[in-house]
């Protein structure tokens, strides 16, 4: 037989105790589901368009448009010394933090130049911000110039560039763009800021000549941006070698200064 159980019962919950935990549960739930779905519409469309907009713009963290980074009081730095058999590596920076106009360089010259009709053969490059072009194809008509990227390389062991099938520009949604010059940079998510890659490339310039040349920086010695910097070695003779019996040896370096009335830096 059974005895009696003699310890404490616990009281049964009473129904509407039930009820009011149940409600508490459900309007947390309920507060949840409505707080992630008001970031899903509010806040995620506005970063993703944010996201979407630095990885497709030319570049960031630009002055406003139109301006033109002012001169730095910063030394310039001399050029790097080149191997003994290779032809004098030049370092020029373009200011290019220009919003609206193009930057055109002439290799031949190691400047930018000031031009008329886009389709003549005076410039080589043509750089606005962090979009670069070149003098050929859908930029021009007369122009030869193209590109080819050799990659990672030490810039110093590119003895020759090819003689052939480099790129030229192709028309895009609104211009003319070169594929090979698309993303010359990395984009940092945290700093907002571009870093040159360490891609060499290879140039055909507008009357065939070549040349090589890697960039370097994005900001101006002030920190502002838009000033492009970039090291070469141009071959004037025709040839596609930098050897110096490859043709003349290159012996200064030419200070690079913008088209614009105001002044630039220059490396």
């Amino acid at each position: 037989m059974n005895e009696p159980f003699n310890g404490t019962a616990y009281p049964e919950p009473s129904p509407e105790r039930e009820k009011k935990k149940k409600l508490w549960r459900n309007l947390f739930l309920l507060n949840l589901c409505v707080s992630l779905l008001l970031v899903g519409i509010f806040w995620l469309p506005g970063k993703l368009v944010d996201l979407d907009n630095f990885l497709n713009s030319p570049s960031v963290n630009l002055p406003e448009e139109g301006q033109i980074a002012q001169k730095s009081s910063e030394q310039a730095e001399p050029a790097p010394h080149s191997p003994s058999n290779l032809m004098s590596t030049q370092v020029t920076t373009v200011n290019a933090s220009s919003e609206k106009d193009f930057v055109y360089f002439d290799f031949s010259s190691g400047k930018p130049v000031r031009i008329l009709d886009a389709s003549s053969l005076e410039w080589d490059l043509a750089f606005r911000r962090g979009k670069v072009i070149s003098n050929g194809g859908a930029s021009s008509k007369l122009g030869k110039a193209g590109l080819i990227d050799l990659g990672v390389v030490d810039f110093d062991t590119v003895e020759e560039v090819p003689m052939d099938n480099y790129v030229q520009d192709i028309a895009a949604k609104t211009e003319a763009e070169n594929p090979v010059m698309i993303k010359w940079y990395n984009y940092n998510y945290l700093t907002h800021k571009l870093t040159a890659k360490k891609n060499i490339y290879a140039v055909r310039t507008a009357d065939g000549k070549f040349a090589k040349f890697q960039f370097m920086s994005f900001y101006c010695a002030n920190k502002e941006a838009g000033c492009i910097k970039m090291r070469y070695v141009y071959q004037d003779t025709g040839s596609n070698s930098f050897l110096k019996t490859g043709g003349i040896v290159a012996t200064t370096s030419s200070e690079a200064t913008s088209p614009s009335p105001q002044p630039t830096t220059s490396f």
